[in-house]
């Protein structure tokens, strides 16, 4: 599986980058509330995602849009989470639904609202990265909090290059090299850097979907 990921990211880069070299209007990344709030739910298996604070995408950024108690964020992630180098950062139809648990809410969440805030302020891809460098240098944005990960068992996710890809855990740490996490070719771990960020994500596939089914296209 992993394999056949890797060479379709491969075949499929040079293409998705000629669709998507800009952003593209912001209403082609809002959603309907009631539907954006169903699909945060998705990520997670429902004994978290019910009790958890629910935020929607907003034209000035990340609201909450229900209040929880368990401390856990869900949320749908939009293309500009992925890396800076991605070439689908822009692509207008993805979407990642993820549910926080409190440590990745306190500290990979804060990333990623500030990365929304200077995409809808329309700052370049550029400009968007060395603004997070700078930000985290300066620790004005928190480091990784150990244990910090996420759910991401929603059918629904998206985007051109997988399709629907498998149901699957994110740890987000320190940044480190993911060979040190055996993250390779032939693992079933997944590694990548975010150098901007100064932190490595991690993606174990796990074998069923927030609603209990299987994953019938995983090992």
């Amino acid at each position: 599986m992993v394999v056949a990921l890797i060479l379709t990211w491969q075949a499929q880069a040079q293409d998705t980058k000629a669709q998507y070299p800009k952003m593209a209007p912001l209403d082609q990344y809002l959603m309907e509330r009631n539907a954006e709030i169903a699909l945060a739910r998705s990520a997670g298996p429902k004994s978290i995602s019910r009790d958890a604070d629910i935020l929607v995408l907003g034209p000035h950024g990340y609201e909450t849009a229900m209040k929880g108690q368990n401390g856990f964020v869900c949320m749908v992630q939009r293309s500009w989470a992925a890396p800076f180098d991605d070439p689908e950062f822009w692509n207008p139809k993805a979407v990642a639904p993820i549910c926080f648990n409190p440590a990745g809410a306190r500290s990979y969440l804060r990333l990623l609202i500030k990365q929304t805030d200077l995409v809808l302020a329309g700052r370049s891809k550029a400009q968007v990265a060395e603004t997070m460098s700078a930000a985290v240098r300066k620790k004005e944005l928190p480091g990784m909090e150990p244990g910090a990960m996420g759910y991401m068992l929603s059918k629904q996710t998206y985007n051109d290059r997988d399709g629907h890809w498998h149901p699957h855990l994110m740890f987000f740490a320190p940044l480190t090299d993911p060979i040190a996490w055996g993250a390779s070719r032939g693992s079933p771990i997944l590694g990548f850097k975010d150098d901007p960020n100064r932190l490595t994500v991690f993606l174990i596939p796990v074998r069923n979907w927030s609603d209990g089914t299987a994953d019938l296209d995983g090992n």
